[in-house]
């Protein structure tokens, strides 16, 4: 009998429906220590539940979906792949963070061209831990096997993140005034952002991988998970009266921070309030990056910015640190009539 008459299957067609189950029957114990006391059933249902009744007088719910980007090519390339998951929801926890929402729940896409279990549990194991690090659990998610889509080797990842808050606390930057101060909250480096220049830099000074940073290999460096801040942020609210927040992802410095601040209000930033991360300096060196460039697309050593009343920047700094996360005043809200409304001193 010919090829082209054999009876035809799903594994000879590319998916390996026995390798997704033995993936969920790996990451099960991971997800397990996730869970609140508010999910609803288990893994392998065709929707996740998550009570709410009685946690809220007036709940507004808060969504988020982000990926990445290309820092997975850089994880793939050096065969990392059980922090890029941190990465993940750091990038969806951390933006709906600012609104002032606890995250609640998180659901990852993991898509590949041939399901690696290895390779995939490892990513999820960084998911989970990153769900336990901001309190979120890891509720569902999908795995997709498709042949023929990425090169071997090559997944891809998007996550999303559901949060509430109450109404009365929810911030929408209102509550911003003039002469309010800009406390920066130290990133871990670039963490998930600006990476198809870094790759480009790389490439360009030879990819010295290896090379020392201030005691870091660069590869150490540039891979370092996004900092998670949801924890120390919502405990911080309940000490000082924060009028707004900002997750510093791309567009940096110049264009995040903004986006929070009304009409007729700008910022001023002052770049000599911190130092810039060895990581960043060699970037700016190495790719000859011009100051605005480096601060419209890298955080630049800032990961998150609160804007708050001057009297309370030293109590905000203070608690900051004792959660491990340097802080200090980097700049202030400023009265504008016209363009520009972000300066830098």
């Amino acid at each position: 009998m010919s090829a082209e008459n054999d009876a035809l299957t799903y594994r000879a067609a590319g998916v390996d429906i026995d390798a997704g189950n033995a993936l969920v029957e790996r990451i099960k114990p991971m997800v397990k220590r996730t869970l609140r006391p508010e999910v609803m059933g288990g893994l392998g249902g065709f929707g996740a539940l998550f009570d709410m009744s009685g946690r809220y007088r007036e709940p507004v719910l808060v969504s988020g979906t982000d990926g990445v980007g290309t820092k997975l090519k850089l994880a793939q390339q050096l065969g990392r792949h059980d922090t890029i998951g941190i990465d993940l929801v750091g990038m969806c926890v951390n933006d709906i963070l600012v609104q002032g929402a606890e995250p609640l729940f998180f659901l990852d896409y993991f898509a590949t061209g041939k399901l690696d279990v290895e390779v995939a549990a490892a990513v999820v194991s960084g998911i989970a831990r990153g769900c336990e690090l901001s309190g979120s659990a890891l509720i569902g998610g999908e795995t997709a096997e498709m042949p023929d889509m990425y090169p071997p080797g090559e997944y891809d990842l998007a996550g999303f993140s559901v949060g509430a808050v109450e109404k009365s606390e929810l911030l929408d930057g209102s509550a911003i005034r003039h002469g309010d101060v800009i406390v920066g909250v130290a990133s871990s480096g670039p963490h998930s952002n600006g990476y198809s220049l870094i790759r480009r830099v790389l490439e360009r000074a030879g990819s010295p991988l290896d090379m020392d940073l201030d005691g870091t290999p660069l590869a150490d460096a540039l891979m370092a998970p996004t900092t998670l801040y949801v924890k120390p942020m919502l405990a911080l609210r309940k000490q000082v009266e924060v009028h707004g927040m900002a997750h510093i992802t791309g567009g940096g410095l110049l264009e995040n921070i903004i986006r929070v601040v009304p009409e007729g209000l700008g910022i001023e930033l002052d770049s000599g309030s911190w130092t810039l991360p060895a990581v960043f300096d060699w970037l700016q060196r190495e790719g000859k990056l011009a100051r605005e460039e480096m601060w419209r697309t890298f955080n630049c050593g800032i990961g998150f910015t609160l804007i708050l009343a001057a009297d309370q920047a030293d109590a905000a700094v203070a608690a900051l640190r004792e959660h491990a996360l340097p802080a200090q005043v980097i700049g202030r809200v400023t009265a504008v009539s016209d363009a520009p409304r972000v300066r830098i001193a």
